[in-house]
């Protein structure tokens, strides 16, 4: 058995480990060192291009839950940061340099794997391939995936809105309605956030005045499209602009008043369960404390849970609702997988973790076994769901959160609490499965 991994940042490495280490005999094709992105300055693999950090270490966060479950399939990008952790209080940060060079060692060592240093401007129309080539994939290989897919990525300056939990929006405050009476009364997909004149005065003031985040060298020559521009660019056009615009009132009355507010923040229903909420036009590079601050201010949202912020940042990732499935196959051709950034999944956890399962499934595909995708209550099934769920309708990139899994079915008021049987419920179906989290011997492995 014989598969092509094209990229080997997190994803593409974690990938060809899970592979290789099923029994498959792997082409990891990485550009580097000869041709290095903006983004790149290592020749290692696995390259940590921004913070160093991975987030949470604790099991009762999702950003914990997402390493465990990866740890229990055999993470190579666990086992590196197991043996280059330095301290940084609650999260799990490494040093950059032993980090990538444990993961290039072991790559450059395993048996089954045969990394070839050149660039690939082409997607192999024969065999099983995985695409892991990340955020910044340009060129005649992102003209090739275009012609792939059927469809356009996304490449340009990617302003998505932040995303709540459904239930930390204050329904005392907050109302449900669609615009004019339209959908069904009090089920509508739509959460309104009403202000009156003075609440809409301070919310606008706080928000031109709001700390924006620095653009990457590399972000800066792309075009910012009117469609998505920032709301802290549209509000400094005018007193009024964005009320007339995403925060426009017309066709909604607040049931507390009977009037018609002044303005309305508005927000869609995120996925199928309805347990997240984005922010309607809230594109945003305001920096991450900021937008807890001034979206805070927001009427209903003074408690809110953000599960994203917004972001603005140089992106290409294709519409994976319309295009995978759960395993990260093409739907309209299973012998390609597409992984890591490039499908969705926000953070570098999160690509590491949907290279594991493109690996396990690749292998599966050239065994002609059913796919392994864990259940939806578990974070990365989760994820690997949401990427590929067709309900949603404007899709962004999307990094492990607990808003993505469904509900316990008992409702647990202590957030931490919560967050903790969340998890349990997750380890419990590894523990299940025998996926205890013995590094290389995990079930399904074959040992070199």
């Amino acid at each position: 058995m014989r598969l092509t991994v094209i990229g080997a940042g997190l994803c593409g490495c974690e990938a060809a480990w899970a592979a290789a280490n099923r029994g498959a005999r792997v082409d990891l094709y990485e550009m580097k060192p000869a041709c290095m992105s903006p983004a790149h300055h290592s020749p290692l693999l696995a390259e940590l291009v921004c913070s160093n950090s991975l987030k949470a270490a604790r099991l009762e966060s999702a950003a914990g839950l997402l390493k465990e479950e990866m740890r229990r399939l055999g993470s190579i990008c666990m086992e590196a940061a197991a043996v280059s952790g330095v301290a940084a209080g609650g999260a799990l940060a490494v040093d950059r340099e032993v980090f990538s060079g444990y993961v290039t060692e072991k790559i450059r060592n395993h048996p089954r794997i045969r990394l070839i240093e050149e660039r690939v401007d082409q997607v192999p129309r024969e065999g099983v391939t995985i695409l892991a080539t990340g955020p910044l994939t340009d060129g005649a290989l992102a003209e090739d995936i275009k012609a792939l897919c059927g469809r356009d990525t996304l490449s340009f300056f990617d302003a998505a809105a932040p995303i709540v939990t459904a239930d930390s929006v204050d329904m005392s405050v907050a109302f449900r309605a669609s615009r004019y009476g339209r959908g069904e009364e009090g089920e509508g997909d739509y959460i309104n956030c009403p202000m009156n004149r003075e609440e809409y005065e301070a919310f606008c003031a706080a928000l031109t005045g709001a700390e924006a985040a620095p653009l990457k060298n590399f972000d800066k020559p792309l075009t910012v499209y009117e469609g998505c521009m920032p709301i802290e660019i549209m509000a400094k056009r005018g007193a009024d602009t964005i009320r007339f615009g995403p925060l426009k009132p017309v066709g909604l009355k607040d049931p507390r008043t009977g009037h018609r507010p002044w303005a309305v923040v508005q927000l869609r229903r995120e996925n199928a369960a309805g347990s997240m909420y984005n922010l309607v036009g809230f594109q945003t590079n305001l920096k991450f404390p900021e937008q807890k601050r001034v979206f805070s201010m927001i009427p209903g949202l003074r408690e809110a849970e953000f599960v994203r912020y917004g972001v603005m940042h140089r992106n290409s990732f294709i519409d994976s609702p319309r295009l995978l499935s759960a395993d990260f196959s093409l739907r309209a051709r299973p012998q390609v997988f597409i992984a890591g950034q490039l499908s969705g999944v926000e953070g570098y956890m999160e690509s590491a973790a949907a290279g594991i399962l493109a690996g396990i499934n690749a292998v599966g595909r050239l065994k002609g076994e059913a796919p392994f995708v864990p259940p939806d209550t578990a974070m990365t099934g989760a994820l690997a769901r949401y990427i590929s769920d067709e309900t949603v309708k404007h899709f962004q990139p999307m990094g492990a959160n607990f808003g993505v899994l469904p509900p316990l079915p008992e409702r647990i008021r202590d957030k931490q609490a919560r967050y903790a049987a969340l998890s349990a419920r997750s380890l419990a179906w590894f523990d299940a499965q025998g996926l205890t989290g013995s590094q290389g011997e995990e079930k399904g492995m074959t040992k070199p």
